[in-house]
């Protein structure tokens, strides 16, 4: 099944196929701008006040927790990014190499669930932003935001690459007048320097939730470097991501996490209305115009990861713009639900997703990581991943999904949250380790296992499609 209909050249053609050598372009540092500027939105500032809202810290110990969680969760997410150059590939679709072609189908899903959720959050939060500034209805405000995502879904990679450049600087001057309006020009009550009130279970709770906000980019990240030329290297491409990613999330964060310190019972959105009072008007338009840039990459990644379900049950379909277009609106249909449905229950419901989320994670990250860097060494046979047998690679491998279910079985036990506290978190207090724990299971059981079932490197060039 071929697509013949014709698009207009600024729309990016290509989904989920290989990008030839040829096609390749762009530099390093500009994968800092992408993550720099996509990152300073509300809903980085929600997760940061969760520190000092939800899990009740003094602001000293949840901007310490903020920036050891993010440059944490950092690493491990930079080191997919740097798959992309090398592969040219999206990262759900190099997944079957893994997990083989149908065996990866669970994981491909279950990450389309996880764009739909934060496509979800951040839409309640633009909306509610939208609606001060405009005075639209929270629900006119939602779908706005989400259709602004769509549009720049369907135009595709190089207006999402050029929207957040600009907004690494829109945005990050928001930020900065935000900071400075908060701290020099209204002033916070003084009880916000208090000390008291640490806990570890708060503690390790927002060091998990800081951590997994940067993991939870790693199904997708990649989809952004993979247009990179080859000879970008691993190293530039890591660096690049994880400086823009982790800078760009900490510093709302830390915005997040005085709003918390300063007004604990209010509502973060108006919290910081109330704070940067006399610029609030402004700084929300910003910041709900990042998260329609934002959502638009979790839309754009979302149709990828479901164009290659799609391909995986169709293997002669060839997915070109229009498919992507499709594919777009339908998630967005199925995303704004929720969206419209959850607005007046958002922090608790976000708060729970994000626990949950970081359990589905860890497994398959351990598998891919330990797979790319230190069995194959980045050599795959890409003719392979298109195939609906999955080539030398199977239609399962049973070996990554049985450490997959593991990975999950292991963390239970360890996981603290509002919904469920297993009887290892409860017997720590309260504290959430599950994450390092399905980590420290997880790769060295993949390691063992599959060690002696890696064939020889791919070291002849691969035949991929145009």
């Amino acid at each position: 099944m071929n697509e013949q209909t014709p698009v207009p050249p600024s729309v990016e053609r290509r989904t989920i196929e290989h990008v030839p050598l040829d096609e390749r372009h762009g530099r390093a540092r500009d994968l800092f701008t992408v993550w720099f500027g996509s990152n300073i939105m509300l809903l980085t500032i929600i997760t940061g006040a969760l520190a000092t809202t939800v899990f009740g810290l003094p602001l000293w110990a949840g901007a310490s927790a903020i920036v050891l969680g993010n440059v944490i969760g950092g690493a491990v997410m930079a080191l997919h990014a740097a798959q992309g150059p090398q592969l040219g590939v999206p990262q759900m679709l190099q997944t079957r190499a893994q997990f083989g072609s149908y065996g990866s189908l669970l994981v491909v899903i279950l990450v389309v669930f996880m764009y739909l959720g934060f496509f979800a959050s951040n839409a309640v939060l633009g909306g509610q932003a939208l609606s001060k500034v405009t005075g639209l209805p929270t629900n006119w405000s939602i779908t706005v935001i989400g259709l602004i995502s769509v549009v720049a879904t369907i135009v595709g990679y190089r207006l999402i690459h050029r929207v957040t450049a600009v907004l690494s600087v829109v945005a990050g001057g928001a930020l900065v007048i935000a900071f400075v309006w908060m701290i020099w020009v209204n002033g916070v009550p003084a009880d916000t320097w208090h000390t008291d009130g640490f806990s570890w279970a708060g503690f390790m709770a927002t060091l998990s939730v800081a951590a997994l906000w940067q993991i939870a980019y790693a199904p997708y990240v990649s989809d952004y470097t993979r247009y990179m030329p080859k000879d970008t290297g691993q190293r530039a491409a890591f660096w690049g991501t994880y400086a823009g990613c982790v800078l760009g999330s900490v510093l709302p964060m830390l915005l997040g996490v005085l709003v918390g310190a300063a007004l604990p019972t209010d509502d973060t959105l108006v919290g910081l209305s109330t704070l940067t009072h006399g610029v609030s008007t402004g700084v929300f338009a910003i910041f709900a115009t990042g998260i329609a840039a934002t959502n638009a990459m979790n839309l754009y990644c979302g149709s990828l990861s479901t164009i290659t379900v799609g391909q995986n049950l169709f293997p002669r379909w060839q997915p070109a713009a229009m498919s992507r277009a499709v594919t777009a609106v339908v998630l967005f249909v199925i995303a704004i639900i929720p969206a419209l449905v959850s607005a007046d229950d958002f922090l608790a419901n976000y708060a729970n997703f994000l626990a949950l989320l970081l359990c589905v994670l860890i497994p398959w990250t351990a598998v891919n990581l330990v797979d790319y860097y230190l069995l194959r060494h980045g050599e795959y046979d890409i003719e392979a991943l298109f195939e609906r047998d999955g080539g030398r690679y199977g239609t399962f491998n049973w070996v990554a999904i049985a450490c997959y279910f593991i990975g999950i079985a292991v963390q239970i036990p360890f996981l603290s949250t509002t919904l469920f506290t297993g009887f290892a978190a409860a017997a720590l207090g309260g504290v959430d380790i599950s994450w390092i724990v399905g980590l420290a299971v997880i790769c060295p059981l993949y390691y063992a296992l599959m060690r002696s079932k890696v064939s020889a490197p791919v070291t002849q060039p691969a035949v991929v499609r145009a």
